[in-house]
């Protein structure tokens, strides 16, 4: 029986040394023990953190070109301070596109009881002549005349008098209403108006903003396209969401924290791996059955 013993270790020594080949295959490869390391702890309910690195992730993420109008209440239930926070929301999604000529040409139209078109599409090409134009801008007062204002952004800011592109180019036509209040006028028949012109209309909400005009206003999904924050204070948060809405080509430059790549070939390489052991232990198991079988004999 010793001699037995000795003869069945000898034939399952190439499957042991394969199962450690196979161990140490994975444990020199830090990309394979991470990705299997991921692949469990995701089976666990535990997926790792995704951390982005900010310093390149800008520069990932072209704008498509657009043809942008700004429509933004300054009605008296707009503190100074409050419409300051507008002023900075509207610099910081200047600073995610690409502006210029022949990418995108952003306007403002400011409203209270009033409406004043600020500047043109054709007025600035620059990021930062845009954002001191946006710096300069003042509030209007008084009443909140939301469907006047919206008239005028169709039929004066979005014309190829004012800087915008004819329709021949394509070019996206984007309206972003930023209102904290109840219109006084009608909205339903110049929003829709101006959407079968092809302006695509986002309604933002704060604080006291009527839900039901911002649906009246905005075009569909209305999922995608009416947002609402409380205050003016926290109106910034909205920033990143404009900036993946407005983006043509998004791509998160990551560490790879899921090491999806890795996890692939981790796969492939055991799968391989499993499927020699498989073949290995098959004829491992014929050796040991027919010295059985000799052994019997004898």
């Amino acid at each position: 029986m010793k001699a037995f013993h000795w003869i069945l270790l000898y034939c399952a020594a190439p499957l042991l040394s394969d199962v450690q080949g196979t161990y140490h295959l994975m444990a020199g490869d830090p990309e394979l023990m991470a990705a299997q390391s991921y692949a469990q702890t995701r089976n666990n309910g535990h997926p790792p953190l995704r951390t982005l690195n900010p310093a390149k992730t800008d520069s990932q993420c072209r704008s498509r070109s657009l043809d942008l109008v700004f429509i933004i209440d300054s009605s008296r239930s707009v503190r100074r301070g409050e419409f300051e926070k507008v002023k900075i929301f509207l610099a910081n999604i200047v600073d995610t596109l690409e502006v210029g000529s022949d990418s995108t040409r952003v306007a403002v139209v400011n409203y209270a009881s009033t409406v004043k078109t600020e500047f043109l599409l054709k007025d600035y090409f620059s990021k930062l002549d845009l954002k001191k134009a946006i710096s300069r801008i003042e509030p209007l007062a008084t009443g909140t005349m939301t469907g006047l204002a919206i008239k005028t952004a169709a039929n004066e800011a979005f014309t190829e008098q004012s800087g915008a592109r004819p329709r021949s180019r394509n070019i996206s036509k984007v309206a972003i209403i930023v209102t904290d209040g109840r219109p006084q006028d009608q909205v339903e028949e110049v929003s829709a108006a101006a959407r079968g012109k092809g302006i695509e209309i986002y309604a933002v909400g704060v604080d006291r903003a009527d839900m039901r005009s911002l649906q009246l206003m905005a075009s569909t999904p209305l999922e995608d396209h009416v947002f609402y924050v409380e205050t003016y204070g926290v109106i910034e948060k909205l920033t990143s969401k404009f900036r993946e809405t407005l983006c043509e080509v998004k791509v998160e430059v990551v560490e790879d924290p899921c090491k999806c790549e890795a996890r692939l070939a981790f796969q492939k390489q055991t799968q391989a791996a499993i499927q020699q052991l498989a073949a290995k232990l098959a004829d491992v198991t014929g050796r040991i059955e027919r010295l059985e079988n000799t052994v019997g004999r004898a």
